[in-house]
C-alpha cells in the first residue's frame, strides 16, 4: 500500500513519499482516501490524499503495558496529591468539595487527559513536532511546554532534595525535630512532646517548624528575594544525588525508566497504606476525619470553590505538560488509550482522596496532643504540611524513626516519578524535532539537560531558596500551563477538527468516541480552562510565604517569568506568517490542494464553506 506523508519545509508545505511500510506498520490506518476540493478558479482541484501518520520500527516502545501505565500513574500521582488536595478539600467545604471536584474531573480533566493520550499514540511524536500534523502555526505551544517543564525542574527537584535531607536526618534514635535543645532553636520553640498543660500561643513555634525553617532551609539568614544568601552545600549535595538518579533512569529511554517506575510508582501506595492503618489507630484520629469530610454545603455557592476544584483536577492529572504526549507516543498503535485514560484518572483521584485520610488522621492526633481544635493544627499548607505538620505528628508516635524513614522515602519516590515524566517530555519533544542531530546522542543530550536543570536550581538552594521555589511555582507554571492547555484544546478540536480527531481514534481503537467526549473536547473542556484563567487573573491571591510578603517588584518578575514561556506561541505564529512566501490573501500553488482538502474536511459545526473564511481565520 502506498502512502503520502505531509511534511513541512522552509518553502512551505509539500508532499513527500515515505519509506516502504513494514508489516507492523500496517496496523496504522490504511487506504487511499482522497477529497475533492471546492471548485474555485485558480486553485488545483485534483484529489489530495489524506495525510496519514505511519509507525516506524525505529522508535522505542514500552517493554510491557504496565511500564506505560505505571509511568503515567507515577507522573500524575505526585506530591501535590498528598499536600494540595487534602488542604483544598477541607478549606472548600470538606465532603461538599467532592461534588465540584468530581464534576470538573468528568467534564474537564479526564477528557483532556484522554485527548493527550490519543494524540501522542496516533502521531507518535513529541510536543514540538506533533504540531506539523495538527496545525503548524501552533507549533509554539510545543516550545512553551518545554520552557514550562524546565521551570518545573528548577524548583520541583529542590523539594525532593528537602525530602532527601529529612530522610538522612531520620536515621537517629531520637528525631532531631522532637525537642528544643538544638543549636538552631529559639526561645519561641515550644515542646509539648510527652508534656501536659503546655501553653500554646501565636508566637509559639514547634520543634518541627524550627527544624524546617532554621536548619533545613536556614531561611532566617535571608532578608527575602532581595538578599537570598548563599547556597546551602548540604542541599546542593542532596540535589546532586537526585539528579544522578534521574539521569541513570532516563538516559536509555523508556527501556530504563519503564523498569524504575515499578519501584517508584508502587512503593508510595505501600507506604500510604501503612500510614493509613497507623493513623487510624491513634487517639483523636476521628476528629481529623470528621474535619476533613464534614460537608459545608453553603460553600458550593462560592465561585472560588469551583475554581479551586478545576485547578486541582487539572494540575493533578497533568494535561498540557506534554508528558502524556511523550509517554503515549511509545505505545503500540492499537493500544486502548481510552481504557488507559479512565483507569489512570480513577487511580489518581482515589489516591488524592485516600491521602486526605492519611493526613487528617495525623492532624486529629496532633490536635488531641496539643489540646486544640483541628483547624488550629491544619493551618499549614503546601510543602509545610509535609515538612512540618506530618513529621511533627510522626515524632509523637511509637516507632517514630521507622515511620519517618518510610514517609520520606514515599515523598522521594512520588517526586522522582513526576520528574521522570517532566524531563521525558522535553527529551522526546526535542529529539523528535531534531533527529538528525540527536537520534544517536540521547545519553549526551540527557546529560546536558540534567546539568542545565541542576544549574537552574541553584537559586532555590540558597537561604532564601524557599521564596524562589514559591515564585516559580506560582508564576513559572500557574496560569501559563493552563493557557497552553487551553490553546492545545482549541487547536485540536477547532483547527485540526473534531471529525478528523475522531477518525484518528477510530483507526486506533476500532470505534469512534461517543458524543459526550466530542462535546467536551469542542466546548466544555476549553470553557473549563478559560474559566480557570479568567478567575485567576481577576482575583489574584496575594503571594506570601511564612511571614514574608512578596514585594511588588517580585510580582512583576513573576509575570515576566510566566510570559517568557507563553511568548513562544505568538512569536512562532509571527515567524510563520512572515517567512512563508506570499501575502495573507495569496495561496502558493503547492499549498492550494492542501487548503482545498482542509476546507472540505473541516468540522461542519464551524460552518466554514469557502476559502474566504479560511483566509479570515
Amino acid at each position: 500500500i502506498s502512502f503520502l506523508k505531509l511534511t513541512c519545509s522552509d518553502g512551505g508545505l509539500s508532499f513527500d513519499s515515505p519509506p516502504t511500510m513494514t508489516r507492523q506498520d500496517s496496523a496504522a490506518p490504511a487506504g487511499s482516501l482522497s477529497v475533492q476540493g471546492p471548485s474555485n478558479p485558480g486553485y488545483n482541484t485534483n484529489p489530495v490524499p489524506v495525510p496519514v501518520i505511519t509507525q516506524t520500527d525505529t522508535r522505542d516502545k514500552w517493554s510491557k503495558k504496565m511500564d506505560f501505565l505505571l509511568s503515567v500513574i507515577g507522573f500524575a500521582v505526585d506530591l501535590g496529591n498528598v499536600w494540595r488536595f487534602p488542604y483544598i478539600c477541607y478549606q472548600n467545604g470538606g465532603g461538599a468539595f467532592l461534588i465540584p471536584y468530581i464534576v470538573m474531573a468528568i467534564f474537564g480533566g479526564v477528557p483532556l487527559f484522554y485527548m493527550e493520550l490519543a494524540l501522542g499514540q496516533f502521531h507518535r511524536t513529541g510536543a514540538i513536532s506533533i504540531w506539523k500534523h495538527i496545525c503548524p502555526i501552533f507549533k509554539g505551544i510545543g516550545y512553551a511546554i518545554c520552557v514550562i517543564s524546565l521551570y518545573v525542574s528548577f524548583y520541583y527537584n529542590t523539594i525532593i532534595a528537602w525530602a532527601l535531607f529529612y530522610f538522612y536526618s531520620s536515621f537517629a534514635s531520637v528525631l532531631p525535630w522532637t525537642n528544643c535543645d538544638n543549636a538552631w532553636n529559639t526561645e519561641n520553640c515550644t515542646n509539648y512532646f510527652l508534656k501536659d498543660n503546655v501553653t500554646w500561643n501565636n508566637y509559639s513555634r514547634s520543634p518541627a517548624e524550627e527544624f524546617y525553617t532554621r536548619n533545613v532551609l536556614e531561611i532566617h539568614k535571608s532578608d527575602g528575594l532581595s538578599n537570598v544568601g548563599g547556597v546551602r552545600w548540604q542541599l546542593m549535595l542532596c540535589l546532586f544525588l537526585i539528579f544522578t538518579i534521574v539521569y541513570f533512569s532516563l538516559w536509555k529511554g523508556v527501556k530504563t525508566s519503564g523498569k524504575v517506575v515499578w519501584v517508584t510508582a508502587t512503593l508510595p501506595y505501600v507506604v500510604l497504606f501503612i500510614l493509613l492503618i497507623r493513623g487510624a489507630t491513634l487517639p483523636g484520629a476521628w476528629k481529623g476525619v470528621v474535619f476533613y469530610l464534614q460537608p459545608k454545603w453553603e460553600k458550593l455557592f462560592e465561585t472560588s470553590v469551583w475554581v479551586d476544584a478545576a485547578a486541582q483536577i487539572f494540575f493533578s492529572l497533568g494535561p498540557g505538560f506534554g508528558v502524556l504526549l511523550a509517554l503515549s507516543s511509545y505505545n503500540p498503535f492499537t493500544n486502548n488509550c481510552y481504557r488507559d485514560a479512565i483507569v489512570t484518572s480513577l487511580v489518581n483521584c482515589l489516591t488524592s482522596f485516600m491521602s486526605g485520610f492519611v493526613i487528617f488522621t495525623m492532624l486529629g492526633y496532633m490536635a488531641e496532643k496539643r489540646n486544640v481544635n483541628v483547624e488550629d493544627v491544619a493551618r499549614d499548607k503546601g510543602p509545610s504540611l509535609l515538612f512540618i505538620t506530618y513529621p511533627e505528628a510522626i515524632a509523637n508516635m511509637t516507632g517514630s524513626t521507622f515511620f519517618a524513614i518510610i514517609f520520606f522515602v514515599m515523598m522521594i519516590t512520588l517526586g522522582l516519578d513526576s520528574t521522570f515524566g517532566g524531563l521525558e517530555a522535553i527529551i522526546t519533544a526535542v529529539m523528535d524535532e531534531y533527529p538528525e542531530y540527536l537520534a544517536h546522542r540521547r545519553e549526551l543530550f540527557v546529560l546536558g539537560l540534567v546539568v542545565v536543570c541542576f544549574l537552574g536550581s541553584l537559586s532555590t538552594l540558597t537561604n532564601g531558596g524557599a521564596y524562589v521555589v514559591k515564585l516559580l511555582e506560582e508564576f513559572g507554571v500557574g496560569s501559563s500551563i493552563i493557557a497552553v492547555g487551553f490553546l492545545e484544546a482549541i487547536a485540536v478540536s477547532w483547527f485540526y477538527g473534531i471529525t478528523r480527531f475522531s477518525n484518528d481514534i477510530k483507526s486506533m481503537l476500532g470505534y469512534y468516541p461517543g458524543l459526550f467526549w466530542k462535546v467536551c473536547w469542542v466546548a466544555i473542556s476549553p470553557a473549563f480552562l478559560a474559566y480557570i484563567i479568567v478567575s485567576s487573573l481577576l482575583k489574584p491571591a496575594p503571594l506570601q510565604l511564612f511571614d514574608y510578603k512578596y514585594p511588588d517588584w517580585s510580582i512583576t518578575v513573576g509575570y515576566i517569568i510566566g510570559a517568557s514561556s507563553f511568548m513562544w506561541i505568538p512569536i512562532y505564529m509571527v515567524y510563520k506568517l512572515v517567512w512563508t512566501p506570499g501575502s495573507l490573501k495569496q495561496v502558493r500553488p503547492s499549498n492550494a490542494a492542501i487548503l482545498n482538502w482542509w476546507v472540505t474536511t473541516w468540522d461542519s459545526s464551524l460552518n466554514l464553506n469557502g476559502l474566504n473564511q479560511v483566509e479570515s481565520v
